[in-house]
């Protein structure tokens, strides 16, 4: 009886490993929708509102590492002084290094970022973060990401800005 419990065991461990095996290589692409806040170097001029996004990008599932590059393009109307100073767009150009757990994938994400700010102009600046991913199915995944952004002298005017995002993302592999 021990036996054929333990054999049992074995089989039912071993099935379980297999059906929760994920296998995170390949094309994707997908939708978010987060909170993106911006401090400036202005006192009293921070603020935070609703991003919207899209994103696309490639993963290499190496066992258990998995290494990335992805394209992100994040729509917002963030006001900083009303009528005057907005940020219109976040985009960012996204390197990832993951840690593959079967269904999960948890990764850290850096790279560079273009931050369009209506009334100041554009800058370049660099961000870094942390992520995860589920696999809801064979091609679908949700992510969570939390990326802090750096950009100097915005548009040539001087001002600085740290700016931080947390976005909710569902992706779709092809």
């Amino acid at each position: 009886m021990r036996k054929h419990f333990a054999i049992g065991a074995a089989a039912l461990a071993l099935s379980a490993t297999s059906v929760l095996a994920e296998d995170w290589s390949g094309f994707y692409a997908g939708i978010g929708i987060g909170n993106l806040e911006v401090d400036t170097s202005v006192p009293g001029i921070k603020e935070n509102d609703t991003a919207y996004g899209i994103h696309a990008g490639y993963r290499m599932d190496a066992g258990d590492w998995v290494v990335g590059g992805e394209f992100e393009h994040d729509w917002t109307n963030l006001d900083l002084v009303p009528g005057a100073i907005s940020v219109d767009r976040v985009m960012r150009l996204k390197a990832t290094l993951g840690y593959d757990l079967g269904p999960a994938l948890v990764y850290l994400a850096a790279g560079t970022a273009n931050v369009d700010v209506d009334g100041l102009g554009d800058d370049w600046g660099g961000f870094y973060g942390i992520g995860a991913a589920y696999a809801v199915s064979d091609r679908a995944n949700v992510s969570l990401e939390l990326l802090e952004h750096n950009f100097n002298d915005i548009g040539g005017s001087g001002i600085d800005a740290d700016a931080w995002s947390a976005g909710l993302r569902a992706s779709w592999r092809f």
